[in-house]
């Protein structure tokens, strides 16, 4: 399959490329975009991987699926296109970085920022039919983003894990916490927020992570 994503990914995930559970994801996948409305652009599925190159990276947020509404998703978790309104758990985000580390609220919900200086925003499925959440679950996605966090846990030390809500808790649990920093919370969205994700201040313990092991920190 010719994807758009990272050399250094690209060949660190090549395996996963050819085992049957792909060639069937391939196989669904290709049979939705042709056959009703799906989420992000097909240029855009592994375009968190064509952000952060695996060689560059220091942080991993794990998302769930694509946004489903018109235009929101472009492949990377959270994020949204310039000029595309921010959907509630990207502004609770946004609300919890600007109370952490004084960053102004931006006015674009474009997340490139952040790929470009080493942040993973991996969603666990990477496509969704418009209008239908979790459309795409079970047809072998969380089998391929297993394996990248898998990979990744195997191949890097020193990454930050942003882990929220208990999905992502659950998909990062491979990642070893006397190498790595691991910060959970609840998750972002409307529902939960109130429940520890505002006040957890992931953001600065993260640059001071990332400075204590000789690395330069995020600007959120």
């Amino acid at each position: 399959m010719d994807v758009k994503i990272a050399s250094d990914w690209k060949e660190l995930l090549q395996g996963e490329f050819q085992k049957p559970y792909f060639e069937q994801l391939v196989n669904f996948v290709k049979s939705e975009y042709s056959s009703t409305t799906v989420y992000p652009a097909g240029k855009n599925i592994f375009r968190a991987f064509d952000k952060c190159p695996l060689e560059s990276l220091k942080v991993v947020i794990i998302g769930q699926d694509p946004y489903h509404g018109v235009g929101q998703a472009n492949g990377l978790c959270f994020s949204v296109d310039d000029g595309v309104q921010f959907p509630p758990s990207l502004q609770n985000i946004f609300k919890e970085v600007s109370e952490d580390v004084g960053a102004q609220v931006p006015s674009s919900g474009n997340l490139d920022r952040w790929a470009e200086q080493g942040v993973l925003l991996l969603n666990a499925v990477l496509t969704v039919r418009a209008h239908q959440a979790a459309s795409h679950a079970g047809h072998g996605w969380e089998t391929f983003t297993d394996a990248v966090v898998r990979a990744i846990a195997e191949k890097k030390q020193g990454v930050v894990y942003m882990l929220w809500g208990n999905y992502a808790q659950k998909k990062g649990q491979i990642a070893d916490p006397q190498h790595n920093l691991i910060l959970k919370s609840v998750h972002p969205s409307p529902l939960s927020v109130y429940r520890g994700f505002f006040g957890c201040k992931h953001f600065s313990q993260a640059n001071v992570y990332l400075q204590s092991i000789g690395k330069s920190p995020i600007n959120w």
